[in-house]
């Protein structure tokens, strides 16, 4: 620890006496025609503007770069005489008014979800998230997770989706990351000044900052809120780093993913729970809530706690409609990597909650249980938010399947494929991480307007139409400008390690503009394999090294603080690079973010990823290389078992799956190498006679064509809007009306169902098959049949009790393993065909076309059925024909 850091400690512990200071803010003194940068600066639409950026730039591009490309920072540092002459300047005047028309217009402008979903926008979708990583001016955002939520918000201002995010404002945010001169990872702290950047604290009528608080076991804590504007959309974060808390309290929102187990639950308290409070305190009241990962899941418990309080209801009641408006997002593929808190833990701090949600203990800790009655089991956050929320989803199709699969122990005897658990491809936000060259590119090409139709795959044919030479100039411009930040990067790096100054101008020598340029970026965690490409360094050291047709490599990504593989393979990659003398072609920048994955994915040739399948949820960089023309090199894991065809890129592998993880290693590593020296080099380095790499463009072109319209947040949002937004929206308010009288009847409907399904039965079952004969049904006494044939199944029920109404009875039918178990099933409901004539006693009748040839087989089931179910599965009832 340092003597700062000691000091620090000290002093918050009350251990050194402090004088007492008195604080105010200081404002930058703008000009009078200069008013208007202020309303840019403090609305994040710059972000995704190049006019804006270029209008601060013009201010002072040094100073607007030492800033960090934070606007308000920059009006805060510039000289009163810059500012004064500026205000005289009438081209900085005109674009300035430019400007602000074109924030103006986007904010009174109609957006598609006015215009095509719904022109009800009082409805509000809020949007919980631990991170948002909007920009690398506001530093609350460690990785993909947070880059995502950032461009979730951005795609949702542009598309006038009327949502909100959730948050926590982080003192220290992430780290910030260097390497000592071993290449071993080392953290550092820097704190924000919240007063400098583009956030404004949310005060009340009378201008004082509007505050919630949160009970804890030692007593209340308090948090301010800050309000980011991100375009039409407002970014709420929570802060409880002020004079009414405790020094112990006040660090809750200290830093991002740091400290122990017992901060985090602290942090994910006042996440969910004060995220949903905050809503409140502002007069806020959400349609729909999106859990966005597994931190924010105890704000289902706040929605449940308040509608319970609100409209006098048992807590099951509550569920149920707090239920219907909620969306959780699982972005974990295995669950190592569960957000998870011990049972004493949650007993401690939330004993004195539950008499809010009406509800015991052992009933309490069963919702974040896999098995509700195992009192050894942990609380698991993704398991409750799976429990309170009526819609959930992966972030690709792969991780669909792989969740349903993994979670499937929820909803015992449902088939895997019909687990509740659907997916959502991730995108990115592409005006956000499209370069400015590329940016006017496409207007030249595709049209002024291109990004109003993105997602329409018919505009981005006209990409063919971009000149070879053009094209290829633009990029290798990108790639210059990334070249030339690495360089500078580097000697920064290598001064702060006290590098001789004889030394540092080796610098300005590593990468070549004309090489073949390979981009690795992303957290380092094992399971990324960060250093697969040096399982055969002699190879790896003779493809950096060839004189005609070099290669180089750029990586950059922080390990988490705790995770000492990650750390090493970082180490790794360093000392390669010392011990074959190849950093000429193999760089790391350190401490990466925003700013640097920008220039990475406008400036490569190729983004390599080669995760270890099939832990990789999503990934998102590889998209952003994509739309500025980079080819991506991937295993087939994530967004890229979708993206993926031959004629746009590199597959490693074939979705091969190892029990054996060094040799799965030695296998991919081998793929890559023989990819590079046989068919990635030879593309990249044959010229035309122009010195063109027309091949190689005509890849590229193939890859924007295809990956652009269809990975993008805009559709990803719209997807989420039509899937889960809307139905959920409509959902809440139908069971809320009335005093909730509708949830009040469907709580009650599932309580019923529960007592009553053990009684039910499937007495008998008969299979009859028509060969062609209209009137003729003999019951099936082989098991050959032929197709054309028709099979109808007639079910005897025990319904005891219930309804035939209430209930599915369904014809189960699909292929057939060697195990005799129905593979990718499919089901089709039997109608109501008459009572028995004993009490109880109903059958129901069921007709499957056999249309193809191979071994089938059939079941009978039962399932609840009520028009306010989403899904049919979701109480977990299922009743299946039995050999008894």
């Amino acid at each position: 620890m340092t003597r700062r850091n000691a000091y620090e400690l000290m002093t918050a512990y009350g251990e050194v006496e402090m004088p007492k200071v008195r604080s105010f803010t200081i404002l930058p003194a703008l000009p009078e025609p200069l008013k208007d940068l202020e309303v840019i600066a403090k609305n994040m639409f710059w972000v995704w503007n190049p006019e804006s950026i270029a209008l601060f730039k013009r201010i002072d591009s040094n100073l607007w770069r030492a800033c960090g490309h934070n606007p308000v920072k920059l009006l805060g540092s510039v000289s009163q005489e810059q500012l004064e002459a500026l205000a005289e300047n009438q081209g900085f005047l005109c674009e300035l008014r430019r400007a602000v028309e074109k924030l103006k217009a986007y904010l009174d402008s109609p957006g598609w979800f006015e215009q095509a979903v719904s022109e009800d926008t009082s409805q509000v979708i809020a949007y919980f998230s631990a991170e948002f990583g909007i920009h690398e001016c506001l530093p609350i955002y460690s990785g993909g997770l947070g880059a995502l939520a950032g461009d979730h918000l951005k795609s949702a201002s542009d598309l006038g989706v009327p949502l909100v995010g959730v948050g926590l404002l982080y003192q220290k945010g992430y780290f910030s990351q260097y390497l000592n001169i071993d290449g071993w990872q080392q953290e550092v702290y820097v704190e924000n000044d919240f007063y400098n950047m583009p956030v404004e604290l949310v005060r009340d009528e009378n201008g004082q900052p509007v505050t919630i608080s949160v009970e804890f076991p030692d007593g209340p804590v308090y948090a301010q809120l800050w309000c980011v504007s991100v375009g039409r959309v407002k970014l709420y974060l929570l802060d409880t780093n002020i004079a009414a808390n405790s020094p112990h309290d006040r660090v809750i929102t200290a830093n991002l993913y740091g400290g122990d187990r017992e901060m985090r639950i602290r942090q994910e308290i006042m996440l969910g729970i004060g995220g949903l409070r905050a809503l409140t305190a502002m007069n806020i009241k959400p349609t729909v809530c999106h859990i966005n990962e597994g931190h924010a899941a105890f704000m289902a418990l706040e929605r449940i706690r308040q509608l319970r309080n609100e409209g006098k209801m048992n807590f099951d009641e509550a569920m149920e409609a707090t239920k219907s408006g909620n969306v959780f997002t699982t972005h974990t593929p295995v669950k190592a990597g569960l957000d998870e808190f011990p049972s004493e833990m949650m007993e401690k701090y939330f004993e004195g909650y539950l008499p809010g949600l009406g509800i015991d203990k052992k009933r309490f800790l069963g919702l974040g249980r896999v098995s509700p009655k195992n009192d050894n089991e942990s609380f698991k956050m993704p398991i409750l938010a799976m429990r309170l929320s009526s819609y959930r989803n992966g972030v690709s199709k792969l991780h669909g399947q792989v969740s349903r699969e993994m979670w499937a122990m929820l909803w015992p005897n449902v088939p895997v494929s019909e687990v509740p658990i659907a997916s959502v491809t991730n995108g990115v936000h592409i005006k956000s991480w499209l370069s400015e060259e590329m940016n006017s590119l496409y207007e030249r090409y595709i049209g002024p307007n291109w990004s109003d139709g993105m997602v329409d795959t018919s505009i981005w044919e006209s990409v063919d139409q971009i000149p070879d030479e053009e094209f290829w100039r633009t990029h290798q411009r990108c790639k210059a400008r990334l070249i030339t930040f690495a360089r500078s990067r580097l000697k920064a790096q290598m001064q702060r390690r006290g590098t001789y100054h004889t030394e540092l101008n080796w610098a300005d020598e590593v990468l070549d503009p004309e090489a073949l340029t390979i981009g690795f970026a992303r957290r380092f965690a094992s399971y990324k394999r960060g250093n697969l490409l040096l399982k055969d360094q002699n190879r790896l050291v003779k493809l950096l090294t060839d004189q005609n047709r070099p290669v180089q490599i750029i990586f950059a990504g922080k390990a988490h603080p705790k995770d000492t593989q990650g750390k090493e393979i970082i180490r790794q990659i360093i000392h390669f690079a010392n011990k074959y003398d190849v950093r000429r072609r193999m760089v790391f920048l350190e401490d990466y973010d925003i700013n640097v994955a920008r220039f990475l994915v406008r400036g490569v040739d190729i983004w390599l990823n080669n995760p270890r399948r099939p832990m990789e949820a999503s990934g998102t960089s590889g998209m952003k290389a994509a739309i500025n023309g980079a080819l991506n090199v991937s295993t087939l894991d994530g967004w890229w078992c979708e993206g993926y065809k031959p004629e746009l890129g590199w597959a490693i592998g074939a979705g091969e799956s190892y029990e054996d993880a060094g040799y799965q290693d030695m296998v991919e590593s081998q793929a890559i190498y023989n990819m590079l020296e046989n068919e990635i080099v030879p593309l990249f380095y044959t010229r035309s006679s122009d010195d063109l790499p027309r091949a190689w463009m005509h890849r590229v072109k193939n890859s924007i064509k295809r990956i652009t319209p269809q990975f993008n947040t805009h559709r990803m949002v719209g997807e989420y809007t039509q899937k889960f937004y809307e139905p959920a929206a409509s959902k809440w308010r139908y069971l809320t009306e009335s005093a909730c009288a509708r949830a009040r009847e469907f709580s009650m409907w599932k309580s019923n169902m529960k007592t009553a399904w053990p009684e039910l039965e499937i007495e008998d079952v008969q299979v009859e098959v028509r060969n062609g004969q209209p009137d003729a049904w003999p019951n099936l006494k082989q098991s050959h049949i032929k197709v054309g044939s028709e099979v109808r199944v007639n079910a005897l029920v025990k319904l005891g009790k219930v309804d035939p109404d209430d209930v599915s009875v369904e014809l189960y039918h699909g292929p057939v393993d060697t195990w005799g178990n129905i593979k990718d099933g499919s089901a089709v409901r039997m109608g109501y065909k008459e009572s028995s004539g004993q009490d109880g006693l109903h059958w129901f009748t069921g007709v499957m076309p056999c249309k193809s040839s191979g071994r089938r087989g059939l079941s009978v089931r039962v399932l609840p059925k009520h028009a306010d179910l989403v899904n049919a599965c979701e109480l977990g009832l299922i009743l299946w024909e039995t050999t008894n």
